[in-house]
């Protein structure tokens, strides 16, 4: 099975890094992390997965990780990441491949998928489901302590973050975000404020993974990653087939913090996806949280491969 391998793609104009492992001959698995996430967060599947006989490629997006930021971050958006991923298939000569996504890269997988539906075998996400791409807005509906809303705004996440190193950004993150709750944070409160120094990380990451995921962000810094999700919200596509034909599973902690998002726990339980997304199955991880493919590797690289291995 070999090492996780690294290499730096020329993409769009950019050298893009991707880590991937397994035989080049074996049918090829793309993972698409969420925030604040990259390639590293998939190291459990990625094993797994080689183990199993596909070959695993995870790449940081374009300002994200070790890969190049984009020349004006604060342009950067959803179009972009489609048009690496295509170039990226290009560059590994990938005819088609399965799309494993988390969190908003979900949105990238189902983009592409829309797209470029000759091209995927499947798609896998976790912890967002398929959404139509005239997003609701969660906005109007939360209070305006609200995370997204907080991050929306230019200037403030950036002097919110500022005040601390990478690592300690990412801690306090993965902390809320693996609480059941959606971070919301009071009037005179920032996002970061909202995680004492001294609570314990989730049993799941430790102190090593921390160190990883902080050193990682050395490179991007978090510009380009508060433009794409967070401040491209309503980009608009020119896409009118809304339809997605490809076998796909959704993989959902029942403590996922996005299930208390607005009409979204009616919307994943009740599979109303399925009315753009016929061959969707759900399955439902107890205690699991927006982090389940860390937490509870074993039973998500399970589901993973037994999905890949059917439609295969």
């Amino acid at each position: 099975m070999g090492e996780i391998e690294h290499k730096y793609l020329e993409i769009n104009g950019l050298k893009l890094h991707a880590a991937a492992i397994g035989d080049v001959s074996s049918p090829p698995v793309v993972f698409l992390h969420g925030f604040p996430e990259i390639w590293y967060s998939w190291r459990h599947q990625m094993t797994a997965l080689a183990g199993a006989g596909f070959r695993a490629i995870a790449p940081d997006y374009r300002g994200y990780g070790l890969s190049d930021p984009p020349p004006q971050p604060e342009n950067a958006t959803y179009a972009d990441l489609v048009a690496d991923l295509l170039a990226l298939f290009d560059s590994l000569s990938l005819p088609k491949a399965f799309l494993i996504a988390k969190d908003f890269g979900a949105r990238v997988a189902y983009l592409f998928a829309l797209i470029h539906p000759e091209k995927v075998s499947g798609i896998i996400t976790l912890g967002i489901p398929y959404l139509p791409l005239s997003p609701v807005n969660f906005l109007d509906l939360l209070p305006e302590g609200f995370y997204i809303s907080r991050w929306q705004k230019p200037g403030r996440a950036e002097a919110d973050f500022g005040r601390f190193d990478n690592k300690t950004v990412v801690r306090n993150i993965y902390i809320l975000f693996s609480r059941s709750e959606i971070p919301i944070a009071d009037e005179n409160q920032e996002i970061m404020d909202m995680v004492d120094l001294s609570t314990s990380l989730p049993p799941w990451l430790t102190e090593e993974d921390l160190a990883n995921y902080g050193s990682l962000y050395e490179n991007s810094g978090f510009q380009t990653a508060l433009k794409v999700p967070y401040r491209s919200l309503f980009e608009e596509f020119n896409i009118t087939n809304m339809n997605v034909d490809a076998p796909a599973l959704l993989i959902m902690g029942e403590k996922d913090y996005f299930l208390k998002f607005p009409g979204m726990e009616d919307y994943t339980k009740a599979e109303q996806a399925k009315m753009f997304v016929p061959k969707l199955e759900t399955v439902f991880v107890p205690e699991g949280s927006h982090f389940v493919q860390e937490q509870f590797p074993e039973q998500v690289n399970k589901l993973i491969i037994d999905f890949l291995s059917k439609h295969s």
